[in-house]
């Protein structure tokens, strides 16, 4: 079976009905990322230049160029250092969101350090973008069965929303399965808060990952169309994301074979998708869409 739906697989919805999607970036640099822990250790993080800001200066431009405003979560290691970057990106219109302080994974953590991460990344967003820091995405969506108090946490410390799920099945390291594919209320014991879930395809009965990343980088354009135009029909937003450092040029850092292809296979084509991404859909900040849930449900 195909994974790339055919044109007749999901209904036509008219441009006058079809919702905004998600434009997001998880700003962090390549050596945050999971597949690099056993590798580049926060210990040497500061070895390693910081490319986030040029990267991001140029997508700013591609963003303002096709009118879009977008969602940046970002790393609060990384805006301790790069402040201008994340000045430049609220100046410019764009919300801006907490990926946590130092990349560790939720299930890495203890409650009380998850605190302490979410606290101190948000208290430093808003101090640099001058604006209330609503959302939170966890790194590697890495709130999983069993890291539900992960959710408490986040009501307690002030967030509204939280876009961490990921619902699908069989990925080692993240994946929610019973999840709902679409924008939703999370109630727990401290509150509610608005889950926006990464992005996937139906195919046949099985949901597979198509919000972007990777995703985006191996597999053809249509799969990641076949996904929003399946979420439009449905009348619900999909919800991209993307790394500065899928924008760039791939570091020389020895790493195994299939850690590097994971991580760095396709960087040439990231710029001519997004541009064909952003002329195909329209978009919006997460923050709207938990907005409009809000008003509608109260």
């Amino acid at each position: 079976m195909s994974l790339i739906p055919s044109p007749l697989s999901t209904p036509a919805v008219p441009v006058s009905q079809r919702p905004c999607h998600h434009f997001s970036v998880d700003v962090e640099e390549f050596f945050h990322g999971t597949a690099f822990e056993p590798y580049v250790p926060s210990s040497e993080w500061d070895r390693w230049p910081r490319r986030s800001p040029q990267v991001m200066d140029r997508l700013l431009d591609v963003l303002d160029d096709a009118g879009v405003r977008a969602t940046f979560f970002v790393v609060g290691w990384l805006a301790e250092l790069e402040p201008g970057m994340v000045r430049r990106c609220a100046e410019a219109g764009h919300e801006i969101a907490s990926h946590s302080w130092d990349h560790k994974r939720v299930t890495m953590q203890t409650p009380e350090a998850f605190r302490e991460s979410v606290r101190s990344s948000r208290a430093l967003l808003e101090d640099l973008s001058g604006t209330a820091v609503r959302g939170f995405r966890a790194p590697s969506f890495s709130i999983v069965p069993g890291a539900e108090w992960a959710f408490d946490v986040l009501v307690e410390e002030g967030y509204t929303y939280d876009s961490s799920l990921f619902p699908i099945r069989g990925h080692p390291t993240y994946g929610y399965p019973d999840a709902p594919r679409d924008p939703h209320w999370i109630e727990r014991p401290s509150g509610r808060l608005v889950e926006i879930p990464a992005t996937t395809l139906a195919v046949g009965s099985r949901l597979l990952p198509a919000s972007g990343g990777a995703y985006f980088r191996f597999f053809p354009y249509a799969y990641l169309r076949g996904a929003f135009r399946q979420a439009e029909a449905r009348g619900e937003p999909a919800t991209f994301y993307i790394h500065p450092w899928e924008y760039d040029e791939a570091p020389s850092i020895r790493v195994p074979f299939r850690t590097r292809m994971r991580a760095f296979y396709g960087l040439g084509r990231t710029w001519a998708r997004t541009r064909r991404l952003l002329r195909d859909f329209d978009f919006r900040p997460l923050a709207e869409t938990a907005d409009r849930m809000r008003q509608r449900d109260g």
